[in-house]
């Protein structure tokens, strides 16, 4: 199953790959568009390493309440 961080991997090349394209057939320079397009990429980057961290884990569940009376107690 693809996770988070597998969909930002593929859209770094595709923001910069399409994205440069796009801006290029729309009329902007190639230099400008590769530009504007690894900005894009660069915020995905940072998206994944600042934002949503890869050292995030999901809280782990609470313990489970015992029913019956704690060990060693008199």
């Amino acid at each position: 199953m693809a996770g988070y961080y597998d969909f930002v991997l593929g859209l770094i090349p595709l923001a910069l790959g399409g994205g440069s394209a796009a801006l290029t057939v729309a009329g902007v320079s190639l230099t400008t568009a590769i530009i504007a397009a690894s900005l894009i990429a660069v915020a995905l980057i940072g998206h994944g390493m600042f934002v949503r961290t890869p050292g995030e884990a999901p809280a782990a569940p609470a313990a489970p309440a015992a029913d019956g009376p704690e060990l060693g107690a008199n």
